[in-house]
């Protein structure tokens, strides 16, 4: 199965395996990359622009992450 096109807080944080809260205070705190698409009001990431936020994150230590 493909990416979804875009990936919700929802996506991201079952990716990064956290609540979804937790990724709109990662937001609100200037943690997240800003999104690559608004509809809405909702903000939307490419699933590749998440994986390389988390790649980048401090602490990451190189661990591989599904």
């Amino acid at each position: 199965m493909t990416d979804p096109e875009f990936w919700s807080y929802k996506d991201i944080a079952a990716h990064i395996r956290v609540q979804p809260d937790t990724v709109r205070s990662y937001r609100k705190h200037g943690l997240l990359p800003p999104p690559d698409h608004v509809e809405g009001g909702k903000p939307y990431w490419y699933p590749d622009t998440v994986r390389a936020w988390v790649a980048s994150r401090p602490g990451n230590r190189g661990r591989k992450v599904d």
